[in-house]
């Protein structure tokens, strides 16, 4: 164990309580893992960016951590103790002597239930991308916006430390100084949109360190843990930004389509459309930490420069329409084409039922009563999709917006955004026989859509008017892009 000469009494006694005497280390912390107990030391080092060398200091650390953490997780975090010795001299946990370190306790948690691990072996499947994206949602909505806070200016000098940190670690000077001269521009570029965002409330004390490695499934359900606990500058950021550590982190572990995924399910439940314009910047300079923090231990950090580069030249944005009856495989569709198109992680997929779903405050599966689809809700679900199209698209993201568009009306102006955007447009019209679709439409569990047999049968009476947009059968496979 690397644990520093003044904590080995500490490490000792820990290893005793918990069976373990080969702990889980990082450069900042002994993990010591029992049946029915973790308890986290917290090394006494300083090193740059932490310093934890005071006891004041560790007992601080370890409070803030189980602060930070527990509501996330209640029952994964159980407290702070301090070590001290008894009437007997020994060290022991929670005795009345003066404090000689500080603990914290956490539930035993299984390695094979660490998000990192469920991806590693290719069962990071959809519910669980779901499940995933409304934790973070509902991590981020549960946070108080920071008030005040210089957005462009703090991300700024998070882009020059990590200059500093990828030349120290030894990534190739030239491809270093490019990337800074590109970031730098986009910073630039970026910085009113972040401003307005800050002033929104985007801006809060975040996880900071979201990734799959600090996910785990607790109860049943993903949950975050091991927040960022010693730098509050450095976790105070925009929710955006957050995000993008673990989207970076699924496009590399899982692939293009789990990251979009989550994207567009975050944004289902928060209406945050607006986070898109700050991905290009924010994925870049997840990718680049991770290229400076491998680089330096001895890996090779150059495929996540690499990406570091790619995700600071995206393609122009675009706005395809998925039109058709219910059934036709619209939401299919758009999930398919969203990763492959436009900037990281793929095209925003707004569909009509979800953002119907938010506006009324609940989840995409919650069924609605039938006076959630009068005329006044359906303007409001058309006014909230087209907003929040023209808004990414405006951002420079692609955008597939995903809506029955039986009415002429709706066509023309989901049309007529991308026209004000300056975009191109596509509009595609999905089709097949009624009896498929009835088939379709009976089959559907836990799905956006409350359309049931009744609905799809009204719908295919009605005349939708001229179309000019692309005909496609929906009854076979849809190609793999558009």
């Amino acid at each position: 164990m690397s644990i520093p000469a003044g904590q080995q009494a500490a490490a000792a006694l820990l290893a005793r309580l918990t069976g373990d005497d080969t702990p889980v280390e990082t450069h900042i912390s002994a993990v010591f893992i029992g049946p029915d107990r973790v308890l986290k030391l917290k090394k006494a080092v300083a090193l740059g960016f932490l310093d934890f060398t005071a006891l004041a200091d560790r007992e601080h650390f370890c409070r803030r951590e189980y602060a930070l953490n527990a509501a996330a997780a209640p029952g994964l975090y159980r407290g702070v103790h301090r070590l001290a010795r008894g009437a007997d001299g020994a060290l022991a946990l929670d005795a009345d002597g003066p404090a000689e370190e500080w603990v914290l306790e956490m539930a035993p948690l299984q390695a094979p239930d660490f998000l990192d691990a469920i991806a590693g072996r290719g069962a990071l499947d959809a519910a669980l991308q779901d499940a995933l994206a409304d934790t973070v949602a509902a991590l981020h909505a549960g946070l108080p916006p920071v008030a005040g806070w210089d957005s462009p200016g703090r991300l700024g000098a998070v882009l020059e430390g990590n200059v500093e940190a990828a030349l120290a670690a030894g990534l190739p000077a030239p491809r270093i100084g490019a990337w800074a001269a590109a970031a730098r521009g986009w910073l630039a570029r970026l910085a009113p949109a972040l401003a307005a965002r800050a002033a929104a409330g985007a801006v809060r004390r975040c996880h900071g360190d979201l990734h799959l490695g600090n996910l785990v499934l607790w109860k049943g359900r993903p949950v975050p843990f091991d927040a960022l606990e010693f730098d509050e500058v450095l976790a105070t950021i925009d929710t955006g930004y957050d995000l993008a550590f673990l989207l970076a982190d699924l496009d590399r572990r899982v692939g293009r389509a789990a990251a979009n995924r989550v994207l567009n399910r975050y944004v289902a439940r928060t209406g945050d459309a607006g986070l898109v314009a700050g991905l290009p910047l924010w994925l870049s300079l997840r990718d680049v930490i991770r290229a400076h923090c491998v680089h330096r231990v001895g890996q090779d950090g150059l495929p996540f420069l690499a990406a570091a580069e790619a995700a600071l030249r995206p393609p122009p944005p675009r706005l395809v329409a998925v039109g058709g009856l219910q059934g036709t495989g619209k939401s299919h569709a758009a999930r398919l084409w969203a990763p492959a198109m436009g900037a990281a992680p793929g095209a925003l997929v707004l569909r009509s039922d979800e953002i119907r779903k938010r506006l009324h405050g609940v989840a995409p599966e919650c069924r609605l009563p039938p006076e959630a689809y009068g005329a006044a809700a359906s303007a409001a679900v058309r006014a909230a999709l087209e907003a929040m199209a023209g808004q990414a698209l405006r951002a420079g993201h692609s955008v597939i917006a995903d809506a029955t568009f039986l009415e002429t009306e709706m066509r023309a102006g989901i049309a007529a955004v991308a026209a004000s955007a300056g975009v191109p447009f596509q509009g595609l019209w999905l089709e097949a026989p009624l009896p498929l679709l009835r088939a379709r439409v009976a089959a559907r569990r836990g799905d956006a859509s409350d359309a049931g047999l009744a609905v799809l049968e009204q719908s295919a009476r009605r005349d939708p008017g001229p179309l000019d947009w692309r005909r496609m059968d929906a009854s076979q496979p849809m190609p793999n892009e558009i």
